[in-house]
């Protein structure tokens, strides 16, 4: 079973800067694209940033030059290094992988979702 868990989320202020965790754990073969998904209350999920396996990132345009992704292939590890931080940026930040596993037999690759963590950007 894969799982993935989303760390480092919290309060900060306008201008502030935070960074998120999501680790991949389980039976894991190899991991293709990683993503960062938010999503703020009354809002529709918005694709924040996506990360491929040869670490190539691409970004919604309402995080580029603020937003940096990337990841630690050994360490099944995406990160999200968020500078700049406005209040507009407060929602609950999630990760997607899309992940071939292997447990005793391969399966997928299928994509896998973590529970998310909150960021608040306030005074």
């Amino acid at each position: 079973q894969v799982q993935l868990v989303e760390s480092g989320g919290g309060l900060v202020q306008p201008g502030g800067s935070l960074i998120l965790s999501c680790v991949a754990s389980g039976s894991i073969e190899r991991i293709n694209a990683m993503r960062w998904y938010r999503q703020a209350p009354g809002n529709e999920r918005e694709l924040v940033a996506v990360i491929t396996s040869g670490g190539t990132a691409n970004y919604a345009d309402s995080v580029k030059g603020r937003f940096t992704i990337s990841r630690n292939n050994a360490k099944n590890t995406l990160y999200l290094q968020m500078n700049a931080l406005k209040p507009e940026d407060t929602a609950v930040y999630s990760c997607g992988a899309n992940i071939l596993g292997y447990d005793g037999s391969w399966y997928g690759p299928i994509d896998y979702w973590g529970q998310g963590t909150q960021v608040t950007v306030s005074l």
